[in-house]
């Protein structure tokens, strides 16, 4: 986890590659950045002993569009539009935030189940601060993980 683009920006981390070892020896790799130039890039990729899957959220969805001067507006956080882009057509409909607000208000207004609870988030907070910790101290850290007076994961990267 490091600042390698946006310095100026903040002092948290704008590019991470985290891994992940399950109890059955399952191992998962999630790479986030925001320091990526081209744009949005949301796919996934799961491999297992029989198969594998690809799912590009952004690219499955788009027109491969090139421009000489750009134009207004091609995806969340594309530096730029000249030269070759993938514009997202329907883009928060393929971010699925019309379903996921849909889903909230099922929630309030009928007392449905959410579809993520908030033991999931639990642990993936969780899984946040154990990766915060391992970047910070070099060495894996094992779960369960409860750091105490923490006000944001960050800090423990941070140190502070």
């Amino acid at each position: 986890m490091k600042t390698v683009l946006h310095k100026e920006t903040t002092d948290c981390d704008d590019n991470t590659v985290t891994l992940v070892e399950l109890e059955n020896g399952v191992t998962c790799i999630a790479e986030d950045s925001w320091a990526k130039h081209g744009g949005m890039d949301d796919r996934i990729e799961v491999y297992g002993t029989k198969g594998v899957s690809y799912a590009d959220l952004f690219r499955g969805n788009s027109a491969l569009t090139y421009s000489t001067d750009g134009y207004d507006y091609a995806s969340e956080k594309a530096g730029s539009s000249q030269g070759w882009t993938f514009t997202i057509f329907e883009e928060a409909f393929n971010q699925g935030y019309p379903q996921e607000l849909s889903h909230f208000i099922r929630c309030v207004r009928e007392d449905e189940t959410p579809c993520v609870t908030g033991e999931d988030g639990r642990a993936v907070l969780e899984i946040i601060c154990a990766a915060y910790a391992s970047a910070k101290s070099g060495a894996k850290v094992n779960l369960p993980f409860e750091p105490k007076g923490l006000k944001y994961p960050i800090e423990l990267l941070l140190g502070e």
